[in-house]
Formats: structure tokens, C-alpha cells, sequence
């Protein structure tokens, strides 16, 4: 009876269903799957693509490591033995010791003077409006755009010629041309993220330019300013070109003694050259392990607007 009652009643309708009457799915739901195949593929073909380059790539170092540790390894799996005579031996016929600690100069001195000159470039781009603006973002930026190539070699011609280029200070200038539009395309939004009524409401409570600074401004650019010294450094220990083509023989980074290893004249041991390599990417990668304790790239948005609430 209760149904006899709804199907009179004129405001009753029957619930719409997921299938025709002869079982067979709507056409929305066979086209939806169908789209969803070619959706299917190309998933796995894209997962295929980066499971095989990493496979590759992990092969590859795993092909320098072992062979850093071989005694000798021609036509079998495995090496016939291992040993680490061949790190000691890197360590005195490449005169490690001194190359590492001219790359600590070099980075260090690269790093600190980026972020100190560039950060108040980037907070005058990001917060001064002035004729030629665009333009001047255009050359800061230039470095940048162009392969080091391209400038590297005239800027090693005038260092030549003024007596710069063999010395650290010429080896840190020239990485600090790329570097420091490098800080200032991080930093640029980064500090246009920022409310400039911060400083206003800053100056109506009395603070000078050194207290605004210290007290409101500097808290807020910590994070980018720590994320843009952890991409120069990045960028600085594995820059060839510019300090290849200003270095001596004793300012010399790892990255270009490496380089000389491996393509300089006599007979030198691959496992030796392996081995200088292994040592150049666990420095890489310490460093930025511990750059990474500090600052992660990809918050610098998120702090910033926790920053401000």
C-alpha cells in the first residue's frame, strides 16, 4: 500500500539508476573510462621513464664506487679484491688537502658576499619603482641567461691582464658574477611577499632604520636568505667554467682539479681518478645535507605568510 501511495502521489519520482534497464553501464561512465586509458598509459609510461633514469644513474655512481675500491676489475661482476690504497693515494698525488680547503675559501667567501650584496639589491628591485626598471633587472639577470662561456672567457682576458686572474680574489669575483643575480632572482619575490605596511606601522611606533632592520625585516628574510646561500653554494662547488678559466695552480677548486686529473698528460690510475671523484660528491653532498638541516628550498612561500600572520 505505501508504495501504491508514493507512485500516485504526483511530486514522487524513482530514483534515477546506475544502468539502463538491460544491465548496461550509461554512456557518461563508459566514455569517462574509456578517456581513462590513454590516462592509464601515459602514467606509466612517464613512472617507466624516471625509474629507468634513476636506475641508470644509481648504476653509474655504483660503477665509480666500486671500482674506487678495486684492486682490479676487467670482464668479471665483481672486482678480485677491494682496497682503499687508492684514496690515500688521491689524497697525496692530488694534494687534496689543499684543493679542499681552497674550495672552502672560494664557496665560503662566494656565499657570504652573495647574499650581503644581493640582498639589498633585490629589496630595492622588489620595493623602489624608478624609469628602467625591467632593464635593470635585465643585466642583473644577463649573467644568468647566457652560458658562462659566453662571458667567462673576455672576463678572464682583463683578469689576465691586471694581474687577477690566478689569485683567490680573482677565482671569488668570478664566481661571484653568476652568484649574485642568482640571490637576487630568489630573493626578489621573496621580499615582494612581504607587506610593506610592516615597516610603516614599524616608523609609527618609532623604530629607526637599524631597529626595523634588525627587529622586523631581517626574521623575515632568514629563511630566503638561507635558501638563496644554499642554492650559490650549491651552484659555486660545481661551477667549472668561470674558475677553470681564472684558477692557478694553487687555487685550484675540486671541481677543476678533476678535471685535471683526469685529462692532464701521463698514465694515472682509473681507480685513482674514481676515487678523487667519490671524494668530490660525499663533500657535495655533506655540505648540502647540512645546508638542508637549516633551510628547505621549497617552505620559503609557506614561511613567509606564517611569518606575517
Amino acid at each position: 500500500m505505501a508504495s501504491d501511495h508514493r507512485a500516485a502521489h504526483p511530486s514522487w519520482r524513482a530514483p534515477a539508476s546506475n544502468q539502463n534497464n538491460d544491465g548496461a553501464q550509461p554512456p557518461s561512465k563508459r566514455v569517462k573510462q574509456r578517456a581513462s586509458v590513454p590516462g592509464r598509459i601515459w602514467h606509466v609510461l612517464v613512472w617507466g621513464a624516471m625509474v629507468f633514469f634513476l636506475v641508470n644513474v644509481v648504476l653509474l655512481i655504483a660503477t665509480v664506487a666500486v671500482n674506487s675500491v678495486a684492486t682490479r676489475w676487467f670482464g668479471t661482476l665483481l672486482p678480485q679484491g677491494f682496497t682503499l690504497h687508492w684514496y690515500a693515494q688521491a689524497w697525496s698525488d692530488f694534494q687534496l688537502a689543499s684543493v679542499l680547503w681552497v674550495t672552502v675559501e672560494v664557496v665560503g667567501a662566494v656565499v657570504v658576499l652573495s647574499v650581503v650584496l644581493g640582498v639589498p639589491a633585490a629589496y630595492a628591485l622588489a620595493r623602489v619603482q624608478f624609469p628602467g626598471k625591467r632593464m635593470a633587472m635585465l643585466i642583473f639577470l644577463l649573467p644568468l641567461m647566457v652560458p658562462p662561456v659566453t662571458y667567462g672567457i673576455p672576463m678572464a682576458t682583463v683578469m689576465y691582464k691586471v694581474g687577477l686572474a690566478g689569485t683567490l680574489g680573482g677565482v671569488i669575483l668570478a664566481n661571484l658574477v653568476p652568484a649574485l643575480p642568482f640571490v637576487i632572482l630568489v630573493m626578489t619575490p621573496f621580499i615582494e611577499q612581504i607587506d610593506p605596511n610592516l615597516e610603516a606601522a614599524a616608523r609609527i611606533f618609532g623604530a629607526n632604520t637599524f631597529r626595523y632592520f634588525r627587529y622586523v625585516l631581517l626574521p623575515l628574510l632568514v629563511p630566503g636568505m638561507l635558501a638563496a646561500g644554499l642554492l650559490v653554494l650549491v651552484r659555486t662547488i660545481g661551477m667549472f667554467e668561470l674558475t677553470f678559466f681564472t684558477a692557478g695552480p694553487a687555487t685550484q677548486t675540486l671541481v677543476v682539479a678533476l678535471y685535471y686529473a683526469v685529462f692532464s698528460t701521463g698514465v694515472r690510475a682509473p681507480q685513482s681518478i674514481d676515487a678523487m671523484a667519490m671524494i668530490y660528491m660525499a663533500i657535495t653532498l655533506i655540505w648540502v645535507l647540512i645546508a638542508l638541516q637549516f633551510v628547505s628550498p621549497t617552505q620559503i612561500v609557506s614561511r613567509v605568510k606564517e611569518q606575517k600572520r
